[in-house]
């Protein structure tokens, strides 16, 4: 059966399965699900767990003759493998035969990162999904996350205001597990009373944390306001110029190489250059904006910060860096005759 993290725990009391498999990259979501398996697994009597890596060189033959091995502590064992790739390779076999046909007094946890559409359909994923249970984490969507933060200050004993609540989110980005780390701490400030919008302004740390990647992303996406925090946060963080020039030189890449394939489709061509699908894979926002983004523009200004950065043309690196995001956004346009940036 495939579950939710929130249908879990019903489950869980219905009856425990031979095989688990845990996949996403939310963090909290995943360990709080591989905890709970773990809970009942011990008030099952699967007292004996044992926990595999699974890295390059892993030993499959070791795991298969785990499983098929008497235990010498318990009756009843736990097996937890942890794959952050989702990809078996050699190893998708064993999987197979384990979730197919379980050993006995033997509960299988697989925790694993985010499964793409091929890695979704691969035989070792549908057996566990048949004989087992495959919950699969996403992440929460932004316009629901203080209603989830709510309902955990409810778990708690607390009540908070939707204003507080956005507060939070706004602060951590996003990051599930310091939002609730912050709120464990606002419960003990309360002392399980409410919360409010001018305690967690008081309290709460700003907790986000960036990659280059989320700003690319937003920029693409025409959400300058967003980029821009991002970029601010880069920089207190430390992150170089040139990590961040890249990022968003990807992204443009992408976006020209998807306006490419999109003209090509139109003329009936089907043959694309192989080197092409290195690039970043522009969200569904920037595939809209991307007919009206001047994007040799862009390169131009790319190019132009890059110099910048190097020192070869004077100028302000994170002005520049400022500038290009911003202009790829849609809030300011670059301007081909002058090399600099100018207001649209």
């Amino acid at each position: 059966m495939r579950l939710t993290p929130d249908q879990l725990p019903g489950a869980l009391k219905s009856g425990l399965r031979p095989v688990y498999l845990v996949s996403g990259d939310e963090p909290l979501t995943v360990g709080e699900c591989a905890d709970a398996i773990r809970s009942a697994g011990r008030t099952g009597g699967y007292a004996d767990r044992t926990v595999f890596f699974i890295e390059r060189g892993f030993s499959w033959d070791e795991l298969r003759h785990s499983t098929q091995a008497l235990s010498l502590f318990a009756e009843r064992r736990l097996f937890e493998l942890r794959m952050p790739s989702g990809k078996p390779d050699k190893g998708a076999q064993v999987l197979l035969d384990i979730a197919t046909a379980p050993p006995p007094d033997v509960i299988t946890l697989i925790v694993t990162g985010k499964l793409d559409r091929k890695s979704s359909e691969a035989p070792w994923v549908r057996a566990i999904e048949n004989h087992g249970a495959w919950i699969a984490v996403w992440p929460v969507p932004a316009d629901s996350l203080p209603a989830w933060l709510e309902r955990r200050a409810a778990a708690l004993g607390l009540t908070m205001d939707r204003a507080a609540a956005r507060l939070i989110i706004d602060r951590v980005e996003g990051n599930l597990l310091a939002a609730k780390q912050e709120l464990e701490i606002l419960a003990l400030l309360t002392e399980g009373g409410a919360i409010s919008e001018s305690l967690v302004m008081r309290t709460v740390a700003d907790s986000a944390r960036y990659d280059v990647f989320q700003l690319a992303e937003a920029a693409a996406a025409g959400d300058a306001a967003r980029a821009l925090k991002i970029l601010t946060g880069l920089r207190g963080e430390g992150a170089e110029p040139t990590l961040i020039l890249w990022a968003l030189v990807r992204e443009l890449r992408g976006l020209w190489q998807a306006r490419v394939r999109d003209r090509a489709g139109a003329h009936g061509a089907g043959s694309y250059a192989p080197s092409w699908n290195q690039a970043a894979k522009p969200s569904p926002k920037a595939q809209r904006r991307m007919g009206k983004m001047p994007l040799a523009s862009l390169f131009r200004e790319a190019a132009r910060t890059d110099r910048i950065i190097k020192g070869i043309l004077p100028g302000d690196a994170w002005s520049s860096i400022v500038s290009l995001t911003m202009a790829i956004a849609g809030a300011l346009q670059a301007n081909q005759d002058s090399g600099r940036v100018a207001n649209v």
